[in-house]
């Protein structure tokens, strides 16, 4: 796949939180190239500290619901469970970095997703049987979009960026 850096930009600019999906299934081939896009991604000192979770099954699915804020997990076809090992410094924030990588790559392969950091972490480490010496940072669902949301209001550069101090 070749892209121009332009295209890439685009990609970021037009990606969108999506939380309703095609009832079709994401091909291997798909989620794969998703999650190789997190596998590359930087962490500190190169310790890659992370460790995902694919979950695709309908009843494990039910069990990362806990609250009308995440209950669109139901309706997304993959949920990928980013979790950090909990000894290494950076580990939450290499996580959230790989996790970015695949959001990405999710836009560009025609795939929507949705970054998901409301959970109960004991639960879902009780339901997917995450051994104690990993912390779960975040999930992110993964599908074909059934719905395409405008962009949401954002605060001006000049409101937030800030050259040589505050």
């Amino acid at each position: 796949m070749v892209m121009r850096e332009k295209e890439l930009v685009e990609i970021i600019y037009r990606r969108r939180s999506i939380r309703r999906y095609e009832k079709r299934p994401v091909p291997d081939d798909v989620l794969n190239a998703v999650l190789e896009a997190g596998r590359l991604a930087p962490s500190a000192s190169n310790l890659q500290p992370w460790h995902f979770i694919v979950v695709r099954e309908p009843e494990i699915k039910r069990k990362l619901i806990f609250s009308t804020w995440n209950r669109f997990i139901d309706e997304a076809p993959i949920v990928i469970v980013g979790c950090g090992e909990a000894d290494k410094k950076w580990a939450a924030i290499d996580v959230a970095i790989a996790l970015e990588n695949m959001v990405i790559a999710a836009e560009a392969l025609g795939l929507g997703s949705c970054w998901i950091g409301h959970f109960r972490e004991e639960e879902v480490k009780k339901a997917l049987r995450i051994p104690g010496h990993l912390r779960v940072v975040a999930m992110i669902t993964l599908g074909y979009p059934a719905e395409r949301p405008r962009a949401p209001p954002k605060k001006k550069l000049e409101e937030i960026l800030h050259y040589d101090g505050f």
